[in-house]
């Protein structure tokens, strides 16, 4: 049954983003640098990709364990602590085989140099763990695959002076032998120039180059035919050795991709023309009586999911408010001496009720705005959806934190008048975004909930909902909240998908739209003032969002989605202190 299906695939991945969360913060301590973040896979420092790419570094969910993801954030650790990027990449070979030797060799120099047992025993762990992965692909039945293989075994073993893989001892003698003549000279000064990265790579670059010419010696004399074969049988396989820089997405989880337009762009991010962009009160759009009846469906569907308001507020009290000293409190036995009843005291020396206390009473140091992507996509999850929300500005406003509900989308499909303009002006090349935008407003910072929940309701219609501009939103989104005096600010992201708008991505290219928000998230964190957070409807979102979390979209609305994100709040709140 497909309710059967959907329970396992949701927990496996709140399971790999509550991994990728316990790994994040790993490297950060390891690495004893605040900057260094997992998104996805990726490792970054601050808004920069590191470009750590030896394979064993990206174990896959569900065949990895635990302690392989450890020994993999432990050696991205060490590997931004011991290493310096520009130099590696500067001397980087050209051809995939000897790129990927002397990666790998760097990323064990920096492995040898930890010195604390439970890291070495994770990098152990998780060196045995991909030997076996690799063992199981099949890759070893190839001359290509063995040749690397045993490489790997052999290096790993000289410079972190551990045996090799038990599982591994025989199967690599063989081509072990064959290699001693020429890599047995080289292999003495990889452990004693470890400490040094200078002194450590030209040894690197000769063994990485001693490999290129066994690897174009075997392909060779082999048949272009077999080649092509071959090629074709171990393709998915052979990504644990050479697919490293692909960031390929785990199950249920929303990719990020690399816009080779906008890397090459000196401008950056670009629009052909905002002539159409509009932002519009979402209650605007919609017939009075139409948008009473949406009203009347939230509040029934707010009504069967019965979630206790004022416990909600509660708990958000406790994360977005801070006590602040309002006064008094007379007629204590202890305190401070209270002058108004000096002639209490004077008339009855035996009472003790004349001092005052300090009183301090919640105030709130925080404002929200919720984000809605309000793509195609999107309109099935209106209802829960508008339904969630209503439940969170009506506890928001009982603790007196400003919130704002947005949405986001497109004024037409597949680039609408913005297209033709760029059609009429001979499709120059690289336009940048072509589409209309459309930014709603269901709630405002300064609207009550009771006079703006007939607003929320418009998030029912489902013409609104077209493509998506995500990162052009979160900007829009962040100007706003920046306007709003508050000592803490929160962008709640909620969406079910990556940016999309098919005349942009036909005129740049298909990642044009996920390169820019991914560069305006990671812009957002470095530059500090509001915290962004991510729900993903039934989708991991952390390759884009640093702190996010998934939501059943069949259960919005109800305890379960309210508790999930109270619950990203409350960890990203006691992050921030």
């Amino acid at each position: 049954m497909p309710g059967q299906e959907t329970v396992p695939s949701r927990l496996m991945e709140r399971r790999a983003q509550e991994i990728r969360q316990l790994c994040a913060a790993s490297l950060r301590a390891l690495g004893a640098d605040p900057r260094l973040e997992l998104l996805g896979t990726r490792a970054y420092r601050g808004t920069s990709v590191l470009p750590f790419n030896a394979p064993h570094l990206y174990p896959a969910l569900p065949d990895a364990d635990f302690v392989s993801f450890r020994g993999a954030s432990d050696g991205l650790a060490l590997r931004a602590t011991h290493s310096d990027d520009e130099k590696h990449q500067a001397l980087l070979p050209g051809s995939p085989s000897a790129r990927l030797v002397f990666e790998v060799l760097e990323q064990f120099r920096c492995e040898s140099l930890s010195t604390l047992p439970g890291v070495v025993e994770n990098l152990r762990a998780r060196h045995i763990s991909w030997s076996k992965e690799f063992i199981a692909s099949g890759l070893t039945e190839t001359s290509l695959g063995m040749l690397l293989y045993t490489i790997i075994q052999v290096t790993r073993s000289r410079i972190t002076g551990e045996p090799v893989v038990p599982e591994s001892e025989d199967m690599i003698e063989a081509t072990r032998a064959n290699l001693s003549s020429s890599l047995g000279p080289l292999l003495p000064h990889l452990r004693r120039k470890a400490h040094s990265q200078s002194a450590f790579a030209p040894h690197a670059l000769d063994i990485a180059g001693l490999v290129d010419e066994a690897v174009n010696a075997l392909e060779s004399k082999r048949p272009a035919r077999a080649r092509s074969k071959d090629k074709e049988a171990k393709a998915p396989s052979f990504s644990l050795l050479m697919d490293v820089e692909s960031d390929a997405a785990a199950i249920g989880a929303l990719v990020s991709g690399t816009s080779s337009t906008l890397e090459q762009a000196q401008d950056g991010y670009t629009v052909f023309t905002r002539a159409y962009d509009k932002v519009s009160v979402a209650g605007d759009l919609v017939r009075a009586d139409l948008l009473r009846g949406y009203r009347e469906r939230v509040a029934q569907r707010v009504h069967e999911e019965a979630v206790n308001v004022a416990l909600l507020a509660k708990k958000l009290q406790a994360l977005l408010c801070v006590q602040e000293r309002s006064g008094y409190d007379s007629g204590a036995e202890e305190g401070l001496l209270d002058g108004a009843r000096l002639g209490q005291l004077v008339a009855s020396p035996t009472e003790r009720r004349v001092f005052k206390t300090d009183r301090f009473e919640p105030s709130a140091a925080a404002t929200l705005t919720f984000l809605v992507d309000c793509s195609g996509s999107m309109k099935q999850n209106a209802p829960g959806l508008a339904a969630f929300l209503d439940v969170l500005v009506r506890a928001l406003e009982r603790i007196e934190v400003p919130c704002e509900v947005l949405g986001y989308t497109t004024g037409a499909w597949n680039g609408g008048r913005a297209l033709k303009d760029w059609r009429r002006a001979g499709t120059p090349a690289n336009p940048g975004r072509l589409n209309e935008l459309s930014h709603l407003v269901f709630k405002d910072a300064t609207t009550s909930w009771r006079t703006g929940r007939t607003s929320l309701a418009a998030m029912l219609k489902s013409t609104l909902y077209r493509e998506g501009i995500d990162g052009e939103a979160v900007r829009w989104a962040l100007g706003r909240l920046r306007d709003q005096d508050a000592d803490s600010r929160f962008l709640v992201v909620i969406s079910d998908g990556s940016p999309a708008d098919g005349a942009t991505a036909n005129a740049n290219d298909e990642n044009y739209l996920q390169h820019d928000l991914a560069g305006v998230l990671r812009t957002a964190e470095a530059a500090g003032g509001t915290t962004i957070l991510g729900l993903g409807l039934g989708l991991d979102m952390s390759q884009y969002f640093r702190r996010s979390t998934i939501l059943d979209a069949e259960r919005l609305g109800g305890s379960e989605s309210v508790r999930d994100l109270l619950g990203l709040l409350e960890r990203s709140v006691r992050a921030a202190r």
